[in-house]
């Protein structure tokens, strides 16, 4: 797994009699996918057609979805008229997730995005200037769209984030837009995650500057793997804080579980197969965890993180040799940007936890490395 080949994105396509296409695409109609550009994601496939691409997303929920990308200054053949047709690089959209819109920002196209969800949550500067200014439309959250704004944007593509029981198909049919599914937080392999940023990169029409870019994360993100693979000392970790009660903990083959296995870490449940959540109760918790050397935490609070404010709020906490031993390693996602950039930045992600299980390993491009996002509390 650590040693896959990066695909080459200049593939030679595969051609029917003597055609071939401009800038190297294939004239042929049939789609044969051994032509899938995407290496690591399992829940979607970029496909070279004539003059364009493509697009199958797997919305995790039992139906797949057919796009067909086009560039705005090519006609579109006839045999896929009658298909889902997306002229690129996309005029205007509207942006569920900040693992959306983020990309839009780092390919220097956030113009394009006219409107998002939830942007109190953001800490981004240029985002919240962009809505304080009018330029992009805040249309609510993700459990009550602002239908009305939305229709006023007359948006030509909203990407939306499927989840169970919440059906958005109804603001397409009201705003016009055509509905792009992206289930990006169902990919269970940090490069598979991060490997998303291709679908923004077509919509933009930069999919050879995104193609870079993933290549040069894939390259780092393995470098460092392959480094940690053969270690023997691998200090136990686990994760997170209870809610009333119950500890929702990264199952055994989870995007977290791997990035710990992947540092040189022991994760508790390892051996759960569980790609999602595990409902704990506390006490179970402490009884497995209590010796384990890290403890893994997400901090969202407005007010200072401290042991002390941990100690007060739950008895059992002190009862952890990571708590004892100030192991704690904690993001801030006030600061960092957390939930916009890390899917984006495996490579990084995986470099502090690395920091922290074995420091020794980051030289070359990764030496005097200071972590980025997960740091350890201290008081």
């Amino acid at each position: 797994m650590k040693k896959i080949i990066l695909i080459l994105f200049s593939i030679v396509y595969m051609m029917s009699s003597c055609n071939v296409a401009s800038k190297g695409k294939s004239d042929k109609h049939d789609i044969n996918d051994t032509l899938n550009l995407v290496t690591y994601a399992k829940n979607f496939k970029i496909l070279p057609i004539e003059r364009g691409y493509r697009l199958t997303i797997k919305d995790g929920f039992g139906s797949d979805k057919e796009y067909y990308l086009f560039n705005d200054t090519v006609s579109i053949p006839n045999q896929f008229t009658d298909k889902q047709i997306i002229k690129t690089p996309v005029s205007s959209a509207v942006a569920f997730s900040s693992t959306q819109w983020s990309v839009f920002q780092k390919l220097g196209e956030i113009n394009r995005v006219k409107g998002l969800l939830e942007s109190n949550y953001s800490n981004n500067e240029e985002i919240l200037r962009l809505v304080a200014e009018g330029k992009i439309t805040d249309v609510g959250m993700s459990t009550n769209v602002n239908t009305e704004k939305l229709i006023y944007l007359q948006p030509d593509l909203i990407l939306y984030t499927p989840y169970p029981g919440i059906d958005f198909s109804h603001l397409g049919e009201l705003s016009g837009a055509t509905m792009l599914s992206f289930p990006d937080y169902l990919e269970s392999h940090p490069l598979g995650r991060a490997e998303w940023m291709k679908v923004v990169g077509l919509l933009c029409g930069k999919e050879d500057v995104t193609n870079k870019w993933f290549n040069d994360v894939v390259r780092r993100y393995e470098t460092l793997s392959e480094k940690c693979s053969s270690v023997e000392d691998k200090p136990t970790i686990f994760s997170d804080l209870p809610f009333e009660n119950q500890w929702y903990v990264p199952g055994g083959n989870s995007y977290i579980a791997r990035i710990f296995a992947d540092a040189g870490g022991d994760y508790i449940w390892k051996d759960n197969e569980s790609t999602g959540s595990l409902h704990i109760d506390a006490e179970s918790v402490l009884l497995k965890a209590q010796q384990a050397d890290f403890w893994r935490v997400i901090n969202s609070y407005d007010t200072p993180f401290t042991y002390e404010r941990l100690k007060n709020e739950n008895e059992l906490y002190p009862l952890f040799k990571a708590f004892e031993k100030k192991q704690l390693l904690v993001c801030d996602v006030r600061e960092c940007g957390y939930f916009e950039k890390s899917q984006y930045e495996p490579d990084v992600l995986l470099a502090d936890f690395i920091y922290h299980f074995h420091p020794e390993l980051l030289t070359d491009e990764w030496e005097n490395y200071t972590p980025t996002y997960f740091k350890q509390l201290v008081k």
